[in-house]
């Protein structure tokens, strides 16, 4: 037996035999104690292992892509500058604020912000980061002339100034939830703001770029000088982008990669039965959309879209699109996952016959409305953009569904396209949300949704203290939203991950899929 134990802790030592493997010989040879006390502790009680390539494969990539932050649009470029790039302050899944490039921040007033940037922090190329390089950072988020994502967050900035090591934001008017901006992930700071040449991946985070091939690869290995050994254990990582979701699924079963982010739930069930995977979901704020630009016709009038509102059949979309992994939407981008949210708003459900009414009084042609969608849009946008085809029919409204190649979806349709399926992560809070994508002067308003009372209500509920009044802003902005917008929300999904047993450490994040896109940074491998 001694001879037989002495074997497999040869060929363990030597690589040849991963921990589980080795574990479940020694156990067949009742050796079970003998094999625990020559692993690492860490393999036993689930502490981080240091070292290994780990490959995470994604979705939603294009190769119309770039390493510039202030560009991130999908999953495959938020979790590359996950790797390569640190923000301000980062969201936990319980949705309090972590202290990331700034160790400190306070504001007195809501006005006046400031923020100590942590000193002996490094960028990619050996240069320090300090309170300047923020500064540029945000002032080029913020000029008026960026296209970046978050300058819907910014525009209420007064002045911004750098002081030693304290980055101080001076805003026209309070607001309580400005430092959850400081989170968001296009605000990467990079030297000298990315002002020289944002696209290079030169950041702060745990990981330098090796290869970028946008659509295609990211491979990352350990920054040495990273400041916080609490993350990035692996010594490399590799981001495959893989929009067919069958390929992705394969690349999991066949052990290409270890990780995989948005499972189609039909496959979900099936994929929890293969042996070594494991499905990963939580709810959270992620939905999904029909965003229709309400500037352009047959989209500008106001009875055509509470037509095609009233024309989504939303609980078939949560059993058959989503099988149960989420719930129903209701035509606004926040739900009762967010604080002061609403209860009472009514929920609007699928009425054909007043979809029928609407219709009719919109004094719409008869013409086929065309819907564009693709595989990458979100799991099964595909099927969910013909089951509202269906359900519209019943209402006589005609729509064409018409799919569109998921390379440069994110660049060529959403955005650009009058109406098209899409999806949001969510934001940690109402404002953010709201401010990032339905304010009149966000970069990203996809609806091109313009509304003076709206915009109002948002202001009033920056700087109001008494949460009883912002509840009831925020109620108002919703049923603007809801009654005179450009989306459609039709439900909010579950993230669902699938994930090797070969990956120690992973935890669900309501913020986002594959642990708000950390995992290549909080994950370890254990075989």
């Amino acid at each position: 037996m001694t001879t037989e134990f002495e074997r497999l802790k040869f060929r363990l030592d030597a690589g040849h035999m991963s921990r589980r493997e080795f574990l479940g010989r020694a156990s067949a040879l009742g050796l079970s104690a003998a094999a625990a006390s020559v692993l690492p502790k860490s393999a036993m009680a689930g502490e981080p292992i240091k070292g290994g390539h780990l490959k995470i494969a994604t979705g939603n990539g294009a190769s119309t892509d770039t390493l510039d932050p202030a560009y991130n649009a999908n999953d495959a470029t938020f979790l590359a500058h996950r790797h390569c790039g640190e923000t301000l302050l980062n969201v936990t899944p319980s949705s309090d604020l972590e202290h990331r490039l700034a160790e400190e921040f306070a504001s007195k007033d809501n006005v006046t912000w400031q923020f100590k940037i942590r000193k002996g922090v490094e960028f990619h190329n050996g240069k320090p980061v300090t309170a300047e390089d923020v500064l540029k950072t945000i002032e080029r988020h913020s000029d008026e002339k960026s296209k970046s994502g978050a300058r819907g967050l910014l525009t209420d900035i007064d002045r911004l100034s750098a002081d030693g090591d304290t980055f101080k934001v001076t805003l026209k008017s309070p607001n309580a939830d400005f430092a959850y901006y400081m989170a968001d992930f296009h605000l990467v700071i990079q030297p000298n703001g990315g002002k020289d040449d944002p696209a290079t991946g030169i950041a702060a985070g745990p990981y330098i770029v090796e290869a970028n091939q946008p659509g295609v690869r990211y491979a990352f290995k350990k920054f040495p000088n990273y400041w916080d050994s609490n993350i990035g254990h692996v010594a490399e990582s590799e981001v495959l982008v893989i929009n067919d979701a069958t390929a992705r699924n394969g690349a999991l079963q066949s052990g290409r990669v270890h990780m995989i982010n948005l499972v189609d739930p039909k496959v979900a069930d099936l994929l929890k039965g293969k042996p070594g995977i494991s499905i990963k979901n939580v709810s959270g704020r992620g939905h999904y959309t029909f965003p229709m630009h309400v500037d352009t016709s047959p989209f500008d009038n106001e009875d055509l879209r509470m037509a095609l509102k009233l024309a989504i059949d939303r609980d078939e979309m949560v059993d058959k699109i989503l099988r149960g992994f989420g719930s129903v939407g209701n035509d606004m981008p926040v739900n009762a996952s967010y604080p002061l949210f609403d209860t009472s708003i009514p929920q609007r459900r699928y009425d054909p016959e007043q979809a029928a009414a609407f219709y009719k009084k919109s004094g719409h042609d008869g013409t086929p409305i065309v819907l564009r969608t693709a595989d990458s849009a979100f799991p099964g946008a595909v099927e969910a953009a013909q089951l509202f085809q269906q359900s519209a029919a019943k209402a006589g409204i005609p729509i064409e569904v018409r799919r569109e190649p998921s390379d440069g979806y994110d660049t060529q349709v959403w955005n650009k396209q009058p109406f098209c399926a899409s999806y949001w992560g969510g934001r940690p809070t109402q404002d953010q949300m709201y401010s990032t994508v339905y304010l009149s002067t966000a970069a990203w308003n996809d609806t091109r949704f313009k509304n003076a009372d709206f915009d109002r209500f948002l202001m009033a509920a920056r700087s109001e203290l008494d949460p009883a009044k912002r509840k009831k802003n925020y109620s108002e902005m919703g049923l603007i939203l809801r009654d005179k917008g450009g989306v459609i929300v039709p439900v909010f999904n579950d993230w669902i991950d699938a994930v090797s047993d070969k990956v120690g450490g992973f935890v669900p994040d309501p913020n986002w899929g594959l642990m708000n896109n950390m995992a290549g940074l909080k994950c370890w491998l254990v075989a």
